[in-house]
């Protein structure tokens, strides 16, 4: 993927030295003062050579433009701005080229940088940026401010009255050129100098790296402040991208891990061509590349994962083993034009990078989908029914003689009456009375569709106090009428969805509930615990209809829910997936009050692969779907075909911690989403963020990181539209995304404590928060209220219930 179009030996070490490369044109410095500018498109041309410096050329770059084609040059004594076509015409034509003198005795400039118009230039030199006029000689502004000497500065490609400089004191500060004041001004990010800058247009964002190879992603908003999106390690992305290449051999990760240099962020460019129409291509518009010391390293944005590295040492006809400075533009033909500095020899290359290789890089495993492309197999598991018992009723053997009336007297059949002459008229004057149970009754329906077009849940409007435990789980009925709490002190809380009223509280575990389920037909729902026991309750009913414990299960319970239309009870423990038939049956005997009626069978029992232990799990029971997601405590996500009853595939290191928390986009009834929205699953794990997958490659699609989660199982969920993501966080906090960009979209603060557990109301924009002390807070949208007014129909007429 790399080809070496030009190699050229110099007089003179330009290792730290800023060169000039553009589309159609590469420059270098020749004897210190003067310039060769080289045709990329053909390198066998006669180069153009400048003249003008008295001074050694420090910096030189190209403009942004493509007519006329611009270069700036700086030395100590003049910064001089040339038209290469123009310079080309006067040589050709015998006469002298010359460039136009934009600034005089300026320093040692060491990094110049055009606008995107090309009507200004800022130049580095010790820590004062100069921003000059590109046509005649003008200083419009002196920045000052940084304390070491600066490094990298860039015109804002969206506001052209914003620049953003880097320096030796690690930092990075946002000017606004027209009150030439600071905007912001970041803190100190690494132990080393910030060396470069770069923009991302389309998602408003900017990048620096350190020498040392770090990463930082800031969102850049309207007033000029940033906020931290991602942190990148490069030499951490490598080692992930390694362990998941299964053509790597253990020698040579031994290799790459006996001797660890470091790898500066010398230059940063998007992936990209500027004549490229490859619809494939442009999907990965957050692909961005790095040049570094060893080679060049294309990073994904979204996901903060290193897709491929391309290193000198791999190409052993290039001329070059170790880079000092990089030059990157976008070519022609799907391809990338690189002029490379040598660190240690006097030797400069141009490469051509072809990226039409680089979308092979991203092929995974097999893709699957939620939903079934064939009915179930006859020997699948999902089509074992429960065969239900008939009662057994004692057969008569003969009929005694018993008197047909009971009573002492008889009405009169009243043949003997006189015949009634007048016919049946009604009364139409009696008023009908109601009775008082349905005179208090309301409907409170919801509305039909869920608001697609609404803003995000963020203004509080209700916060209650539910216990002095935490509300480990949160789960909305499918109607949204009723929510469930599990609370850390063993209890499962059943509130209307108003949290108006009392709860009504069902107790039975012993240690504190783990998860929540509701059944698609909203019946009844089951609850799990740490006591290594499961219950399913039902309405109007104290005590549980089923309960699954008494040693059945080894280990905790880590994911319980419905499965396949309520069909089955799908739930993990250790290592083992559980599959369960069952049948809810509420009636009791009062004489054998503690026999249970219900039954349950168990139909399936599968292991993960290494008989890993089971953290989290997810399935669809909205709709049929073979599909079942399980976490393991290796790090790693597998996916089970419950028609043939095994793991079809599996990704290795899917965080660098355990998942704590797996959920798809199960979206709901009250809203619509594309077919392809439905393969979205989100994934949680302590200090790594939540993951955004898609099922169909079976690769992780975008990351989100702005949240704190450092030792608790913050969960996140999807909103019914699919446009936002909520995620609890410890810093008091809850977090929603927008499901487009790895910035958050609303910062939802004043929690009395961690937030644990997250849940959207499936009709409409609301989200309710629990908090590891025992809270709960309801966010509406700002778009208003889509619910009627009466909240008597938001839960079931059920009585305070405790067992």
């Amino acid at each position: 993927m790399m080809i070496e179009k030009l190699s050229l030996a110099c007089d003179r070490l330009l290792s730290h030295q800023q060169l000039a490369c553009c589309q159609r044109y590469c420059g270098i410095p020749l004897h210190g003062k003067d310039m060769l500018i080289y045709n990329n498109m053909d390198v066998q041309q006669k180069s153009l050579l400048l003249t003008g410096h008295h001074g050694d050329i420090s910096a030189m770059t190209f403009g942004q433009g493509s007519r006329p084609v611009m270069l700036c040059s700086a030395s100590a004594d003049y910064i001089i701005v040339w038209d290469i076509e123009l310079c080309a015409t006067r040589t050709n034509e015998g006469k002298i080229a010359a460039g136009i003198v934009i600034g005089t005795l300026l320093g040692e400039v060491v990094h110049l940088s055009f606008c995107f118009s090309d009507e200004r230039v800022v130049a580095c030199s010790g820590k004062t940026a100069y921003v000059l006029s590109s046509k005649r000689q003008e200083v419009i502004s002196a920045l000052t401010g940084h304390l070491g000497p600066l490094t990298s500065a860039e015109f804002c490609p969206w506001n052209k009255d914003i620049l953003v400089t880097t320096s030796e004191d690690r930092t990075f500060k946002v000017w606004d050129l027209k009150t030439e004041a600071v905007v912001h001004q970041s803190f100190v990010l690494s132990a080393t100098p910030l060396l470069s800058v770069f923009f991302l247009e389309d998602d408003r964002q900017l990048i620096t790296g350190s020498t040392d190879g770090q990463v930082w992603c800031f969102s850049l908003s309207v007033d000029g402040k940033c906020h931290l999106v991602a942190k990148m390690d490069i030499q951490k992305m490598e080692k992930r991208h390694q362990m998941q290449q299964e053509a790597v051999s253990q020698q040579a990760v031994a290799e790459q891990s006996a001797v660890e240099t470091s790898k500066p962020v010398i230059k940063m460019a998007l992936c990209g061509s500027s004549t490229d129409t490859n619809t494939d291509h442009k999907k990965d518009n957050s692909w961005f590349c790095i040049g570094s010391s060893d080679g060049l390293y294309v990073v994904d944005l979204a996901t903060s994962e290193l897709v491929t590295a391309l290193y000198f040492k791999d190409y052993p006809n290039l001329s070059i083993r170790m880079a000092g400075s990089w030059s990157i533009s976008p070519g022609s033909n799907n391809s990338m034009l690189v002029l490379v500095s040598s660190l240690f020899t006097p030797n400069v290359v141009l490469l051509e990078l072809r990226l039409c290789d680089f979308g092979q890089i991203r092929a995974g495993g097999e893709g699957f989908s939620v939903f079934p492309s064939a009915p179930p197999l006859l020997d699948s598991p999902l089509k074992v029914e429960l065969k239900k018992k008939e009662p057994n009723h004692p057969k008569k053997k003969g009929i005694k003689d018993q008197p047909l009336v009971f009573h002492t007297k008889v009405k009169s059949s009243g043949y003997t009456s006189a015949p009634r002459m007048t016919m049946f008229s009604p009364k139409t004057n009696v008023q009908k009375i109601s009775s008082p149970k349905k005179a208090h009754k309301k409907t409170g329906l919801l509305h039909r569709d869920y608001p697609a077009d609404s803003a995000a849940p963020t203004i509080p409007c209700i916060d209650l106090s539910v216990a002095g435990k935490q509300v480990s789980c949160l789960q909305y009925s499918g109607d949204g009428k009723q929510i469930l709490c599990g609370l850390g002190d063993s209890s499962v809380l059943l509130y209307k969805s108003c949290l108006t009223g009392n709860p009504t509280v069902y107790l039975g575990h012993d240690k504190p509930v783990s998860g929540v389920s509701w059944s698609l037909s909203r019946q009844w729902w089951l609850s799990a615990s740490e006591d290594l026991s499961l219950r399913i309750w039902t309405h109007c009913c104290s005590e549980p209809a089923i309960i699954m414990g008494n040693t059945m299960f080894s280990k905790p319970i880590k994911g319980a829910q419905f499965y396949y239309l309520d069909k089955f009870l799908l739930l993990a423990s250790g290592p083992i997936l559980y599959l369960y038939l069952y049948n809810v049956d509420n009636t009791r005997d009062d004489i054998k009050r503690c026999q249970q009626r219900s039954v349950v069978r168990q139909t399936g029992c599968f292991t993960t692969t290494s008989a890993t232990h089971i953290t989290a799990l997810s399935a669809i029971n909205d709709f049929f779907s073979y599909i079942v997601l399980v976490c393991g405590s290796d790090r790693s996500i597998q996916v089970f075909d419950m028609n043939k009853g095994t793991v079809a595939s599996e990704l290795p290191d899917a965080h660098s911690r355990a998942i704590h928390c797996i959920t798809q986009n199960k979206g709901s009834a009250f809203s619509t989403q594309a077919p392809d929205s439905y393969n979205l699953f989100l994934t949680s794990a302590v200090t790594d963020g939540v993951k955004i997958w898609d099922l169909r490659t079976l690769r992780c699609v975008r990351r989100y990181e702005n949240h704190v989660n450092r030792c608790h199982p913050c969960s996140s969920a999807f909103s019914p539209c699919g446009r936002f993501i909520a995620s609890g966080s410890e810093d008091n906090c809850a977090y929603v995304y927008d499901i487009r960009s790895s910035t958050y979209l609303h910062k939802l603060p004043k929690h009395s404590d961690t937030v644990l557990s997250v849940a959207f109301h499936p009709a409409k924009p609301e989200l309710l928060t629990g908090t590891l002390d025992g809270k709960l807070r309801l966010f509406q949208s700002s778009s208003g209220s889509y619910l009627s007014l009466d909240t008597s129909a938001a839960g079931h007429s059920v009585p305070n219930m405790t067992a």
